[in-house]
């Protein structure tokens, strides 16, 4: 990897940590709502104790990159320290930051949505801000948990914590705000799906690929399967367009076999000649 696209990444890391860590100033710190994770932590022993939030993260996640260090090696983790220290100083740098808003609503909501942004910046530069990934990934590696149950566990015990120290209105609160930033990272780094998937079942494959390559300049596959009740062997074509090619694309099959049976889905991510190109090496 050249050195253009070190500096680019790990200044990614840098711009996400300052997005989440303005999140945290603005939104969720003044409102008491610890979201789960390391931070949701910071958020509760800032109130109960008075500890600097940055130094608590950073505290927090010291044991856990050693125990890393020592299973994974420390070529896996130099991201993520990097993004973790980033994040602890940002926080305190940021301090300065206004309360937004009093409303707990709109707080868990707008906080968990540049949450969201900041910690899909991170990913999406190929980085980390340790505590929950992190914590899951050991749990993981030494207990055989999955990342799904070891990323739930712990913010749950998280949020939790938060119900016994604030109030349970408050956990509810970071809930939400939890709720938000998984969906948004997943929003930012997927995208807005504008591309769908379509597997159409004919006995005229061949007459509606040919349309599909000269009509619309689309790429398809004919795929062979074979049907569950008359078990005769029946062509499929798969075909990727985008949204507004959809109401074309059903009149040429249309027009080709109106006995067709058609399948239109969401594309989520789609990568190759005629959409979006393929991720950087």
């Amino acid at each position: 990897m050249s050195r253009f696209h070190i500096i680019r990444e790990y200044t990614g890391v840098l711009l996400g940590t300052a997005v989440v860590a303005a999140a945290f100033q603005m939104f969720l710190i003044p409102n008491q709502i610890a979201a789960g994770g390391i931070s949701g932590l910071g958020v509760i022993l800032f109130h109960l104790l008075g500890l600097p939030m940055g130094v608590t993260i950073f505290l927090l996640n010291l044991p856990l990159f050693l125990i890393s260090a020592k299973i994974f090696g420390w070529k896996f983790i130099v991201r993520g320290l990097f993004g973790a220290v980033s994040l602890s100083l940002l926080v305190e740098l940021l301090a300065f930051l206004p309360r937004v808003t009093e409303d707990l609503l709109l707080a868990s909501l707008y906080g968990g949505i540049l949450m969201g942004v900041g910690i899909a910046l991170v990913f999406g530069a190929r980085g980390s801000t340790g505590g929950t990934v992190l914590a899951a990934q050991v749990l993981n590696k030494l207990f055989g948990f999955t990342m799904g149950q070891s990323l739930l566990s712990v913010d749950f015990l998280v949020v939790t914590l938060a119900g016994i120290v604030f109030n349970l209105e408050l956990a509810m609160y970071a809930l939400i705000s939890l709720f938000v930033t998984s969906r948004v990272i997943d929003l930012v780094q997927e995208g807005i799906s504008n591309s769908k998937a379509t597997l159409i079942i004919s006995s005229h494959t061949e007459a509606i690929t040919e349309r599909i390559l000269r009509d619309l300049d689309r790429g398809a596959t004919i795929l062979t399967g074979k049907g569950a009740y008359t078990k005769e062997d029946r062509d499929m074509v798969l075909t990727v367009v985008s949204q507004s090619e959809v109401p074309r694309l059903k009149n040429i099959v249309h027009e080709v076999d109106e006995r067709a049976f058609v399948i239109v889905g969401n594309a989520q991510d789609v990568l190759g000649e005629g959409f979006k190109p393929g991720p950087e090496s």
